[in-house]
């Protein structure tokens, strides 16, 4: 799923909080020049960031255009934040370097008045130059929009920089280095004055912290400076000359600090910042505190966005903080519901984790901590239960996981059942185990099903027209939909060879295989060596699956483990019977009216990712897809009997109304004093709870360098391979001069 260029910030001013009365700890400063067109945006952006401690610097750049320097002065009105300073024409370094001299903060952040920021940006780069002392400067990733429209996502380093500006201008920049000299020449007019900037600071021994999210927007419009600059050849190379001046002092070496989930101090005990403000939030509202390890895509997380996005808004307040490197393919579906989004791996070492957790907490004022799946969470929990005696602490858990860190979710969840007051289980299969196998509290624990939206899946209202044509599908033919993440756990090389035994009783079967993964390539290469191409189509990721769900007559589900299947509960709600293994809690929706499970003959620990599978177990596959689509009045029954279960207690309505009387009775007087006693109790093993997490970090830390080892060792044995692959090649050549063998040459070159 590509970036939504369209999903600009600022497009709408929120206004979340009330009057900011502390001091300003960051300055923005804004050239603003005849700008009235795009800088209502702008402003928006910006008074819609998430940290509010900020003054904002405006040089009225000797504006000719009333209208726009009367929208100017309107908007400043709005925010006591907000300075407006007036000047005469001189470009934007000199309006930058007079807001830095009124600006009344250790920390600068200069915008232009038509580009954007995320509303996380500031939080973000305040805490990087806050937590790394040596850093001078912090940046994000970046994007061009508008008339151009790109991702700017490149590595940093000094020798890259000598030959292009691959950093964008938008920084948070320490004021002190403005204060050694004037860094902007007041005569630079809109010249390159960033690239010159950067070169000066690199030149001094100075370097950047890196933050690998794209929070930058910048506006690239074709009669913008950048483009002015590229149609006058002679200013063009008058600028490369200064830049190549400026280049020979800046010595090789210089690298960006990155941080990627990395910690740097042995055995750190977790710590607190120092912080005394509270956010004056415009309206009181319950603020929820989820604790997830990323946002990709897949069920467990699709649970998560649909509670941000069906949750009562008037009532609750949801924020975000994640503690798994990751793609987050999911972080702007996210991000379109949730108030807050913090990716910790991203901006702080593993070590400073605990204290921006508990600085969210504190000045958010959060009573509901909600961890999902975040091991790294579960490991906080205690610590943090002692520091905040009147917030509720729950978890939820998805499935059962015997073979990953010896239980996975349910064993570490047990272990801390004492600190938590509530432990959602999605399904009966997953509670039964933590409770039998790890002594989880029964009284604790409570089944909420993932819940569909029965309004938006629903097949009368879903318009799958031309999708098979789309594909080169004729009609007529049965469809078995295949729709999950491409991974060893979903067995999607299980699902190849049941197709291969479907098609010799019905030539006319097709299998669409809807998603990703890491074995997505892989199946696709197998698909073509066993020349099914024609009856397994790979369609890979699709915006719109309901179409999918709508065109095809069975669903078919051959994972090896599972909880609950999301993709079960939406197949069904679209009246579509499922075929299904026989694994986790499958059983509580699929039966001999909804469908058919077929029993697992492979166990997860000895036969996890196993091409070989019996024959009886294919069978059973087959017979079932066989006989369900060979009898189309009882399929259509049976459509509708899925539907009717779903309905009956598996929606997003049902979950957001358990989800609410739960919320609720945590906040009860009683639930709160039982808790308070717990933290009494637990503030005198405070030492315990410390060295608790710090174990977990150091074993966490350990973890990120064998992954790394591996990943160094994967890359070494490709290298040998390639090597020996092109040495034998050459032996050949040598031996027998010809043209075949020449070819042989350049197909394994092009293959590498």
């Amino acid at each position: 799923m590509g970036f939504n260029f369209s999903l600009e910030p600022g497009k709408v001013l929120r206004k979340r909080y009330g009057e900011i009365k502390e001091k300003p700890l960051v300055s923005v400063i804004t050239a603003y020049y005849n700008a009235g067109k795009y800088f209502e945006q702008t402003f928006n952006s910006v008074l819609n960031q998430t940290f509010p401690y900020f003054e904002w610097i405006i040089v009225n750049d000797g504006s000719t255009n009333e209208a726009d320097v009367r929208l100017l002065e309107s908007l400043a009105q709005r925010d006591s934040r907000i300075k407006v300073l007036r000047k005469e024409n001189g470009g934007a370094a000199a309006a930058r370097n007079l807001g830095i001299k009124v600006s009344e903060t250790d920390i600068i952040v200069f915008l232009d008045a038509d580009d954007l920021i995320d509303k996380r940006y500031i939080e973000y780069t305040y805490f990087v130059l806050q937590q790394n002392s040596g850093v001078t400067w912090a940046y994000t990733d970046s994007l061009g929009f508008e008339e151009q429209e790109y991702l700017w996502q490149k590595e940093f380093s000094s020798e890259a920089m000598k030959k292009e500006n691959i950093l964008p201008y938008v920084s948070a920049i320490r004021k002190d280095i403005f204060l050694e000299e004037e860094l902007y020449d007041d005569n630079s007019k809109n010249m390159w004055e960033d690239y010159q900037l950067w070169l000066k600071l690199l030149a001094k021994g100075h370097y950047p912290a890196h933050i690998e999210q794209v929070m930058f927007w910048y506006r690239r419009l074709n009669s913008g400076a950048l483009a002015k600059i590229e149609k006058d050849e002679q200013l063009k190379e008058s600028l490369k000359m200064r830049i190549q001046s400026l280049v020979r002092d800046v010595p090789d070496g210089i690298r960006a600090v990155t941080f990627g989930g990395k910690r740097t101090k042995e055995f750190a005990r977790p710590h607190k910042w120092e912080w005394d403000r509270i956010l004056p939030f415009a309206e009181e509202k319950t603020r929820i505190l989820m604790l997830l390890p990323h946002m990709e895509c897949g069920g467990a997380d699709k649970f998560n966005l649909d509670i941000i996005k069906n949750i009562n808004k008037e009532k609750y307040e949801i924020g975000i903080i994640t503690t798994v490197p990751a793609e987050s393919e999911w972080r702007q579906q996210f991000a379109q519901y949730a108030d807050d989004i913090f990716e910790l791996p991203s901006f702080l070492d593993m070590n400073d984790w605990s204290a921006f957790i508990h600085y969210y907490i504190k000045s958010r004022n959060v009573k509901i901590l909600w961890n999902i799946s975040s091991y790294y969470g579960y490991y906080t929990l205690p610590w943090l239960r002692a520091q905040f005696s009147e917030l509720a602490i729950i978890d939820c858990v998805h499935a059962e996981g015997q073979y990953w860190r010896a239980g996975g979710y349910p064993r570490v969840s047990a272990a801390v059942d004492g600190v938590l007051e509530k432990t959602f289980v999605t399904n009966e299969f997953t509670r039964n185990i933590m409770i039998e196998r790890y002594g989880k509290d029964r009284s604790k624990t409570q089944v909420i099903y993932t819940g569909v939206d029965e309004t938006e899946l629903d097949p009368d209202k879903v318009d799958c027209s031309g999708i098979k044509k789309q594909w080169g599908i004729e009609e007529k033919r049965p469809v078995v939909l295949y729709l999950c993440r491409i991974a060893p756990e979903k067995r999607p090389f299980l699902m190849l060879e049941v197709a291969k035994e479907v098609k010799k009783r019905n030539k006319d079967i097709c299998f669409l295989v809807v998603g990703s993964g890491p074995q997505s390539e892989e199946l696709q290469q197998k698909v073509k060596l066993e020349g099914l191409e024609n009856t397994v189509y790979i369609l890979g990721k699709q915006a719109d699956i309901k179409s999918y769900y709508k065109i095809c007559d069975l669903f078919l589900l051959t994972s090896i483990k599972e909880g609950l299947s999301i993709t079960t509960l939406e197949s069904m709600v679209m009246g579509k019977p499922v075929v299904s293994a026989d694994v986790g809690s499958q059983y509580e929706l699929v039966n001999d009216k909804t469908g058919r499970l077929i029993p697992c003959r492979q166990d997860e620990a000895r036969d996890f990712d196993s091409r070989s599978f019996s024959k009886e177990e294919i069978t059973d596959y087959v017979d079932a897809i066989d006989e369900l689509l060979s009898n189309k009045i009882e399929l259509v029954k049976m459509g509708k009997a899925c539907r009717e279960k779903i309905l009956a207690g598996y929606t997003l309505n049902c979950l957001m109304e358990t989800l609410d009387k739960e919320f609720t009775d945590l906040l009860q007087p009683d639930a709160m004093e039982k808790r308070a006693r717990i933290a009494e109790a637990l503030k005198l093993l405070d030492g315990v709870c410390e060295e608790f997490m710090t174990m977990y970090i150091e074993y966490e830390s350990v973890q990120l360098d064998f992954r790394s080892a591996y990943k160094f060792m994967r890359y070494f044995r490709e290298l040998v391979t390639f090597k020996r692959s092109i040495f034998s090649v050459m032996r050949e050549l040598t031996a027998k001069k010809g043209s075949p063998i020449l070819k042989r040459l350049i197909r394994e070159l092009r293959s590498q």
